[in-house]
C-alpha cells in the first residue's frame, strides 16, 4: 500500500485565511454600504473620489481605478449625482474635462461606511502580515 505524500500543514493556510478574511470583509462591506443608503458600487465610487488628490477626480480616472469600462463609470456617476452624492464641475482649464466631488451627504454616507469597517480593517491587516512570500 502506497502512502500519500504529506503537505507541510501549513502552506496554504495563510492564504486560505487571507482569502476569508478577504471575503468577510468584501461581504461586511457591502452590508455597510446598505446599511448607510447606498449600493456597494456607489460605496466604492465614493472611497475612490474621497481618495483622490484634493478630493477630486474625472471619469477617466475612475475608469482606471474601479476596473469598470467608461459607461459603467458614466452611469455609475449618473446614478450617485442623481441622489445627491456626488457633485460636477467643469474644469476651467479644459472644457470637455468634468471635476466629481463628493457632496455632504456623499461625504456623511462614506464616513459611516468606512467607520463601520474599522474593525474588519483591522482583521485584515492581522491577516495579511500573517502572509509569507
Amino acid at each position: 500500500m502506497q502512502k500519500r505524500p504529506v503537505a507541510p500543514s501549513n502552506r496554504y493556510r495563510a492564504a486560505a485565511e487571507f482569502r476569508t478574511a478577504l471575503r468577510h470583509f468584501l461581504r461586511t462591506s457591502e452590508h455597510a454600504a446598505r446599511g448607510a443608503g447606498v449600493t456597494p458600487r456607489q460605496y466604492v465610487l465614493l472611497l475612490q473620489i474621497a481618495a483622490a488628490p484634493e478630493g477630486t477626480t474625472t471619469v477617466s480616472e475612475l475608469v482606471d481605478k474601479l476596473a469598470l469600462t467608461q459607461s459603467a463609470v458614466t452611469e455609475l456617476v449618473q446614478r450617485a449625482e442623481q441622489v445627491g452624492l456626488v457633485s460636477r464641475a467643469g474644469s476651467p482649464h479644459d472644457g470637455r474635462v468634468v471635476h466629481l466631488s463628493l457632496t455632504p451627504d456623499g461625504e456623511r454616507r462614506l464616513a459611516q461606511v468606512h467607520d463601520a469597517l474599522g474593525p474588519e480593517r483591522g482583521e485584515l491587516r492581522r491577516v495579511m502580515d500573517a502572509l509569507d512570500d
